[in-house]
């Protein structure tokens, strides 16, 4: 592995103030700002927020005469799982995509009645009123105060590991994190989601919840200026890092990570959904997730266009997979739109590529099937391989197997068959339909659980595009790269996805200053090649933004015109992997 590690920052930020009074950190400091709160208060909770520790931080100083807690109105584990379980269905990795909202979850009988008694609190005009817990606002829709206390996903799921929170409404306090984090990712976070959306423009203050015993606390103002600043400049999200059984060592070694784990498989690098974003105000840092700018600035960041197609949802992925020094991902496919649309209610698959930014001379890409594959005879091997541990699908009999080096781009529309093999690093560049991967073969590896992790045969043959073979995956889906541009100092390149999908890549290659501009969408960037490079505004709207090797960022669609350039003189061309989402008559 090449030794030099790169100045990747793990925890990148948007300054919003230079100011630490526009932030309060610590209890007390909070304390001491809530206390002065009149009237009623509500305290929204994103599930997972740990309402234990907020209620028993706050009381001693707020001293309200009446608390309403929502958990009293919401349904009980039983009738939540009677109401939701269609939806949900008995699947251990998906579901449909759920309409729900928060209310849905809560018992009209008891809602109506902490609203009643609200109703005989109010009535007593000096007393002080506090209504906590996820959907609280539902008892008060216009509280005197509203706070919304936050957490990222990231932490939600480590807390689901840790046994340290459950999904909303309780139910099986033995229910394994992949499961809660089925229901969150299902059913909680979408109702939640749409809440949050409404309320987001008119909370007094935001919460951050992530670090237990360690809040920080900001006005709704200054929450919402960070969110506006943030969608008119270039910005990163915070990527967090994961193990898995095929990981590999390249990432711990490139962006110097902790040692304490085992691999890193996964860096989701930029994932808006999952990742979280940090807001600086003086010296602290506000984690918020960061679909709260894709929630409050949707047509800032995205642009009109994609907001019309997609609504809120920030619909680009870029992420990490690295097996150097591991093993093979699973052999898996993706769904076709009209599959995934019909089962799971999405309305876009996850059309996607492989861009390789590191291999070892024995690298490979499994992509594609070889000419004249006996379709019954490849399922037959594939139901065999499930059931019996001495006999491994040949993979090699029924699946192209692609050399891969540096800079090389496979193309993988979704219904085709591929994995990354072993010794290699791959940015992920896809659209973003959450977690709808069919795996069909997990070359006998274990999850990090030491149990066999969920393969979807059925799924996966109803997918698999069988006229993808070795010839059509040759001409189409290696390496389709055609020249755009050439200037002096640089060139502007063509390579992919596909046309089956809807998002456009193009590579620069440069030395010198390459124009560019988002005309009206989104943009994601990744510094694929070279130390450091500088992104700047051709007219001053936003400061110089610096970004190192392998960091992704993202320029919102209102930004327009910018430029990338080299930190530093240089004669070796840097390169930068640009993905977009295409006009439809492109």
């Amino acid at each position: 592995m090449n030794s030099v590690t790169s100045r990747y920052d793990r925890f990148p930020y948007v300054r919003v103030t230079a100011n630490n009074a526009d932030c309060s950190a610590g209890w007390e400091s909070i304390r001491e700002i809530l206390s002065l709160s009149p009237g009623v208060t509500v305290l929204e909770l994103y599930p997972g927020c740990n309402a234990d520790e907020i209620e028993s931080h706050l009381l001693p100083s707020l001293q309200p005469d009446c608390i309403l807690r929502s958990q009293d109105a919401i349904l009980t584990p039983a009738e939540l799982n009677e109401k939701f379980s269609q939806s949900l269905g008995n699947d251990p990795v998906f579901a449909m995509m759920c309409p729900w909202e928060l209310k849905d979850f809560f018992c009209p009988t008891k809602l109506a009645y902490l609203q009643s008694q609200l109703e005989k609190a109010q009535f007593h005009a000096k007393k002080r009123v506090l209504i906590i817990g996820t959907g609280a606002s539902l008892i008060a829709p216009q509280p005197d105060c509203l706070i919304y206390a936050d957490l990222a996903r990231w932490e939600i799921q480590k807390r689901y590991r840790a046994h340290q929170a459950g999904n909303l409404g309780g139910g099986d306090g033995h229910a394994s994190p992949a499961a809660l984090y089925k229901r969150a990712f299902f059913l909680d976070w979408r109702a939640a989601d749409r809440l949050k959306a409404r309320l987001l423009p008119r909370i007094h203050y935001l919460l951050d919840t992530n670090t237990t015993n360690a809040p920080k606390m900001i006005s709704g103002a200054h929450f919402r200026l960070g969110l506006r600043t943030a969608s008119q400049q270039p910005f990163r999200v915070v990527p967090f890092f994961d193990p898995g059984p095929w990981g590999g060592q390249w990432m711990k070694e490139k962006f110097q990570l902790p040692e304490d784990s085992s691999n890193y498989a996964w860096c989701f690098d930029c994932v808006p959904e999952e990742n979280s974003l940090l807001l600086a105000f003086g010296d602290h840092r506000v984690e918020i997730p960061a679909m709260d700018l894709v929630l409050f600035c949707p047509q800032e960041l995205l642009g009109d266009s994609i907001y019309r197609e997609f609504g809120a949802e920030f619909p680009i992925r870029f992420d990490y997979l690295d097996t150097m020094g591991g093993g093979n991902l699973s052999l898996q496919v993706h769904p076709l739109q009209e599959y995934i649309r019909e089962k799971f209610g999405m309305d876009y698959t996850q059309d996607e590529s492989y861009y390789i930014l590191e291999a070892a001379d024995n690298g490979v890409v499994y992509l594609g099937l070889k000419e004249n594959v006996d379709q019954q005879k490849m399922e037959h091997d594939l139901r065999r391989a499930q059931q019996d541990a001495d006999a491994p699908f040949p993979a090699q009999n029924y699946v192209n197997v692609w050399p891969a080096k540096k800079h090389d781009h496979f193309l993988i529309p979704a219904g085709t068959i591929h994995c990354s093999g072993r010794n290699g690093v791959v940015l992920e560049i896809s659209a973003t339909p959450y977690i709808f991967t069919f795996k069909l073969w997990d070359w006998g590896q274990l999850g990090l659980d030491g149990h066999p992790r969920p393969i979807h045969l059925n799924h996966g043959l109803a997918n698999i595009q069988w006229g993808r073979t070795t010839a059509w995956v040759r001409e189409h889906l290696i390496n389709q790269v055609s020249v755009i541009v050439t200037a002096p100092d640089w060139r502007e390149e063509k390579t992919g996805l596909h046309a089956l999908g809807f998002i456009e890549t193009r590579r620069h290659w440069f030395t010198g200053v390459v124009p560019h501009n988002t005309a009206g969408t989104v943009n994601v960037l990744n510094l694929v090649e070279g130390d450091a490079a500088i992104v700047e505004s051709p007219t001053g709207d936003f400061p110089p933004f610096t970004v190192h090797f392998g960091e992704t960022f993202i320029v919102p669609a209102q930004v327009g015109a910018y430029t990338v350039r080299p930190a530093t003189p240089t004669d070796k061309p840097l390169a930068t992997m640009k993905a977009f989402v295409r006009e439809a008559s492109e």
